[in-house]
């Protein structure tokens, strides 16, 4: 698993050491960073939902944005994601790792919102929890102008509305999807 542009461009992570963990492939991700990137600059606050590697996160800075947050309920994935971050010498100001469930961590306030999230579970889990959370009116989760990114297998359908997000673009790559949602 590498980096595949930016000020890390290139530079090799540690993978995980089970099968638990999914990495999203670097053709995908360079899809995703292909649609996102104009998004990308040095004020972008960047969310990796269920960050396992933290490769996606990673790129992000990589790519410009000023800050990453990584949640995975995993502890390993999570100490996992902290030493790629010391392996690149990201600055520890522009990052921030927390051990959560994704339920948990989108049902608490946050003082700023995202503007780019993106939201890899297991494909077994249920997504609806956190695409309401997102959905909700008083949501700050997601910043005006962001954009919500989940990746599913092809098999799961996921909405194209709930609440206050709508889905406006889905990429397939093999059995993968990356559906992205905007906050209507």
């Amino acid at each position: 698993m590498r980096i595949i542009a930016g000020q890390y461009g290139g530079r090799i992570l540690k993978g995980p050491p089970d099968n638990k963990t999914r990495p999203t492939s670097d053709r995908l991700r360079e899809t995703l960073f292909n649609v996102i990137a104009p998004k990308i600059d040095e004020s972008t606050r960047f969310l990796d939902l269920c960050a396992g590697t933290g490769a996606i996160g990673i790129e992000a800075i990589s790519r410009g944005a000023s800050h990453a947050t990584f949640v995975d309920r995993s502890r390993r994935s999570c100490a996992l994601i902290e030493e790629n971050l010391d392996t690149l010498a990201v600055p520890e100001e522009q990052t921030e790792v927390l051990s959560l469930s994704a339920e948990n961590f989108t049902g608490r306030q946050h003082a700023e919102g995202w503007d780019i999230v993106f939201f890899d579970p297991p494909y077994a889990m249920n997504y609806s929890p956190v695409l309401h959370e997102f959905g909700t009116a008083a949501s700050r989760l997601l910043n005006d102008g962001g954009v919500l990114v989940v990746e599913h297998h092809a098999k799961t359908e996921l909405p194209d509305a709930v609440g206050h997000i709508r889905r406006w673009r889905i990429l397939k790559q093999g059995e993968t999807r990356l559906s992205f949602y905007d906050r209507s």
